[in-house]
């Protein structure tokens, strides 16, 4: 089966390339080495409507759908996978807003996050929770017309730059996954204690802090959806989610591509490019036909997405997730021998590549969870 773009999405995926051309690669080793967050390309970004380009245009949004987003975030990532998470993830939270919000939130807050001006979050790992999503400790309780919510959140992106979170906490402490709710919080409320996590191997313009919630007092028409309904609205969500990480396997792994065809092409050894040796030539071989063969299931897995059926959605999106990212560490580690002693320093992009693709194996669900899926849906 192919999985052709329309004109449209070709369109786009130039547009991307472009940008990330001119724009982001001049400056990405600068970002990586200073750990800065890039506030300039995010604002440069939302003027391309590469900002949370899946907000309904009724709230400023470009109204993409998942296929073309997954084309941003792989040419994003392939410009620099740091500079890159910091645009794609620019709206983390707003597709609960968007589905299940109420009118005043999405009117509010989505065109601001679609314009560039405010970036959001999404607060559901905790210390001891990560993949456990129904073991959350994080508590909200009722006193009179507002919630209270204490509790610790980590490994939150956007975390110390966002302006926006949506929070997940126990509204019914003994119900699991049925005791979960979802609730819209400004992070300027008194106790929202946010501290940046910056000894990261790699994403490192991407912004990842620690936050300890301290009666945060929200007024009751904060709760996003229903109330303990929190999990399963996110629920919606985890195919978008790991399909999206796919596409940034992706793009890392077709940036050590383009890194290691060029390098072979000027390095030369015994009065030849490189590139004339087939051990090297066998070796970007295998690194492009992997490459591909991760886009073509990540595309597949956005169309599944997209047709709405949920275990066909959920089955090809932790394949996506579960292959593109493996290979993707497996091809930067390549590209790093391709380049031999010069890969292992900052002079080239290879090293970086290596560490920023290392992290798609790990968030939005581990390959042994994508794994657990999986066969869930086979057996």
């Amino acid at each position: 089966m192919s999985f052709q773009l329309s004109d449209e999405q070709r369109a786009i995926r130039d547009m991307v390339h472009e940008f990330g051309e001119n724009e982001i690669r001049p400056v990405a080793r600068e970002h990586d080495e200073e750990k800065a967050y890039p506030h300039d390309l995010v604002e440069q970004a939302a003027e391309y409507d590469l900002v949370a380009p899946g907000i309904a245009e009724d709230y400023g949004g470009a109204g993409m759908d998942l296929l073309s987003s997954v084309v941003i975030t792989e040419e994003l990532w392939r410009a620099d996978p740091g500079i890159g998470s910091a645009i794609s993830s620019r709206g983390f939270g707003t597709t609960m807003i968007g589905k299940f919000g109420d009118d005043w939130m999405k009117s509010e807050w989505l065109p601001k996050v679609a314009a560039g001006e405010i970036a959001t979050c999404s607060c559901i790992s905790e210390p001891a929770h990560g993949s456990n999503v129904a073991g959350i400790e994080t508590s909200a309780e009722k006193k009179g017309d507002e919630w209270v919510l204490n509790g610790n959140k980590t490994w939150i992106t956007n975390g110390t730059v966002a302006s926006l979170a949506v929070v997940m906490a126990k509204t019914d402490p003994g119900a699991g996954h049925r005791g979960i709710t979802a609730f819209l919080v400004p992070t300027d409320l008194d106790g929202f204690e946010p501290t940046k996590i910056d000894n990261k191997l790699g994403i490192r313009a991407s912004d990842l802090a620690e936050i300890v919630l301290d009666d945060v007092r929200i007024p009751e028409e904060n709760v996003i959806g229903e109330v303990d309904q929190g999990f399963y609205q996110l629920m919606n969500f985890f195919a978008d989610g790991r399909t999206s990480v796919a596409a940034q396997a992706v793009g890392v792994s077709q940036a050590a591509v383009d890194e290691a065809t060029k390098y072979a092409g000027e390095r030369e050894q015994g009065g030849q490019p490189i590139s004339e040796y087939q051990a090297i030539r066998h070796k970007i071989a295998e690194m492009a036909t992997n490459t591909e063969a991760a886009r073509s299931l990540t595309y597949r897995a956005a169309g599944h997405v997209e047709n709405g059926n949920e275990q066909e959605a959920a089955k090809f999106a932790s394949m996506a997730k579960l292959f593109a990212s493996e290979r993707s560490v497996e091809i930067a580690d390549e590209g790093i021998q391709v380049h031999g002693g010069a890969g292992f320093v900052t002079d080239h992009p290879a090293e970086r590549f290596y560490r920023d693709a290392r992290i798609t194996k790990i968030y939005e669900g581990t390959s042994e969870i994508q794994k657990n899926i999986i066969s869930d849906q086979l057996l």
